[in-house]
């Protein structure tokens, strides 16, 4: 019976850094003595782990993979511990993590502004490395999301209501890191009100064709240039031609 063995200890995921090293442990009692052999999942393949055969695995993080433990006795009862994610970031810039890291959150991806219209999906995402992996949780405008405890943050159909400002807090034993702040826009899909008021002022102009040319020639830390002029008597006379009303500064 699987009940005449019990683990007392099972193995934490991780997201770790490209050729980290650390230790999957594993433990369990039973009525004789265990034995235990690993196994690693990559890409829906499981495979035992040769010679992995003891309570303690140790890895040195190459790509993303999923480990358990098989645990069994002498009257052939097994258990398999919980799966756990070994996460591996293989583009972590220079200095992270910090030298004397113990494992704490360190955030390796932050949000980015969005503007989103009005029923479209909204995504954030963000990524810590940690050991235990990270758990995540989101706020907006400083008030705690519920239901968005991952990594990324999905809304199917985004409304009005959830504009506003995004981060999200990585927490492990060791500590919390937040990610940056973000400004989340959703339904301007027409310019902001500052681009509206320019193009209140330009349109008027437009309408009458009016060109603006201005030639700077003399710089303070800089040799003059040499075409400014002639090219803003070029220019105006083209757009002359084309029918504008030319006004044309120098210097």
């Amino acid at each position: 019976f699987s009940t005449a063995i019990a683990i007392t200890e099972q193995p934490v995921s991780v997201s770790v850094p490209v050729g980290y090293s650390f230790t999957l442990r594993c433990r369990a009692e039973g009525r004789t003595s265990l034995q235990y052999q690993w196994f690693c999942q990559h890409q829906s393949v499981c495979c035992q782990i040769p010679g992995a055969t003891k309570q303690d695995l140790p890895v040195t993080a190459q790509q993303t993979q999923l480990y358990t433990c098989r645990i069994n006795d002498l009257y052939k009862n097994a258990i398999f511990s919980d799966w756990v994610k070994v996460e591996v970031h293989q583009c972590v810039a220079r200095g992270l993590p910090p030298q004397l890291w113990r494992g704490e959150p360190v955030i390796v991806l932050n949000p980015t502004e969005q503007r989103v219209e009005v029923g479209k999906p909204l995504q954030l995402q963000c990524a810590a490395m940690g050991v235990p992996a990270p758990s995540y949780q989101w706020y907006r405008n400083g008030n705690l999301l519920e239901h968005q405890k991952k990594k990324k943050l999905w809304i199917t159909h985004a409304k009005v209501s959830d504009s506003g400002t995004y981060l999200c807090c990585a927490s492990n034993n060791h500590g919390e890191h937040w990610t940056s702040a973000v400004d989340i826009h959703i339904g301007e899909t027409s310019p902001p009100a500052e681009h509206l008021q320019l193009c209140h002022l330009v349109f008027p102009l437009a309408t009458g064709k009016i060109a603006l040319l201005v030639g700077n020639n003399c710089y303070q830390h800089h040799p003059n240039l040499m075409a400014p002029v002639t090219d803003v008597f070029e220019l105006s006379l083209l757009l002359e031609q084309l029918g504008f009303q030319v006004v044309s500064l120098l210097d």
